[in-house]
């Protein structure tokens, strides 16, 4: 009996690489089940092995480049080749080349929404003053233009059905929580430590704050010499990487991962099994304000305790597992943290609605739904 062949999905990006755990370890796999998955990205090193996940890296290219304007249409032959029935991008860079696909090859299209780029251009220093607010209408005008040809949307953060409507009623809210897979039960006693080790991961940024964890880790230091902190991440601006380093480089107790390179996601997750408490210490930013960072998903997921920026919204989640020692940034007491720090035990172990895989339901509904219709409907 001939094998039926499975439909075709395509996820692409530009900068994110082909191993950003979005697409790598949370949509494809998922997907992967019932569907031939092929994921387009800018190169990353990975060990993933899946039978039905296929990994297409770009040419290489630095963030501002002649070769970045072409990645796009690298993006676009590829799919063109592939001729997938559902093309998923995860960037408003691919959304004219989405549509070109969708008339050429008449496949289906999501718009995967992993950022308000509105307020990320706006509100951060990714460009220069004078062209954020040129750039960043640039890009809402174009979601708004393709968003009546584009099938279906998701979004990353609930929030963003509140801060902007140009999907409609065809979306679907797949939050970025943690995978379980990896994910053990892990017994900390950092209150018993001589040595506390502190955590830093993901986007190394000011927007994330990054230079307040070091100013949290200096401060503790200065009253516990048992202080470790390790940054990890990767950090997409040369200027704002070598401040890290700068103001680092007589802190000994202080060790930059990654910082010009993507460092792969099993190390960051190793990185958090390593840990005695994760940083969240994002300042106020409109940027920020109503989204749930990826990081707090992993750390509570792997039962790491956390230092965290008294935002309301973060603390009603961490509340739910206990573990969680508030800050406010405008006034840093060390002496009291430390004192917090060791009344803390392991957080609770978080239920079955915190992970990823609660979201593959819907997930699939929507997928199997949209390829069941018109490319054109």
């Amino acid at each position: 009996m001939q094998e039926i062949k499975k439909r075709r999905i395509v996820l692409a990006s530009v900068l994110k690489p082909v191993n950003d755990p979005r697409m790598l370890e949370k949509l494809g796999p998922s997907l992967a089940g019932q569907y031939e998955v092929h994921i387009i990205g800018s190169p990353g090193e990975t060990r993933f092995n899946h039978s039905d996940v296929i990994l297409h890296g770009l040419p290489s290219f630095n963030r501002l480049s002649f070769k970045r304007i072409l990645a796009p249409y690298y993006v676009l032959r590829k799919v063109l080749k592939i001729k997938p029935n559902l093309l998923i991008v995860c960037t408003h860079e691919l959304l004219i080349i989405s549509i070109v696909a969708k008339f050429f090859i008449r496949c289906k299209t999501i718009y995967d929404i992993q950022e308000n780029y509105w307020r990320n251009i706006l509100h951060t220093n990714t460009f220069p003053f004078y062209l954020k607010g040129p750039i960043a209408c640039y890009v809402r005008l174009k979601e708004w233009l393709t968003a009546p040809l584009i099938n279906y949307f998701f979004l990353a953060e609930a929030a963003y059905e509140k801060e902007f409507s140009f999907f409609g009623q065809r979306m679907v809210v797949l939050e970025n929580k943690i995978t379980r897979s990896g994910v053990t039960r892990i017994e900390r006693n950092p209150a018993r430590n001589e040595n506390i080790h502190l955590l830093f991961s993901g986007t190394l940024a000011e927007t994330t704050g990054v230079f307040t964890a070091i100013d949290i880790a200096s401060g503790l230091f200065s009253h516990k010499p048992g202080i470790r902190l390790l940054i990890i991440g990767y950090c997409a601006l040369p200027k704002t990487l070598q401040k890290i380093k700068d103001k680092i480089a007589d802190k000994p107790f202080i060790e930059l991962a990654g910082g010009n390179a993507f460092v792969p996601h099993p190390k960051i997750l190793q990185a958090i099994r390593s840990a005695d408490f994760g940083i969240i210490a994002y300042p106020p930013n409109r940027s920020t304000e109503n989204s749930v960072p990826t990081k707090l998903y992993e750390y509570l997921g792997l039962q790491l305790p956390v230092i965290i920026v008294n935002h309301a919204p973060w603390l009603a989640v961490c509340e739910k597992y206990g573990a969680a020692v508030p800050f406010d940034p405008e006034y840093f007491n060390p002496e009291e943290t430390l004192l917090a720090l060791g009344k803390v035990t392991t957080p609770v172990q978080p239920g079955d609605d915190f992970f990823w895989e609660s979201q593959n339901p819907k997930l699939f509904q929507s997928v199997a739904k949209l390829l069941s219709t018109s490319a054109f409907k």
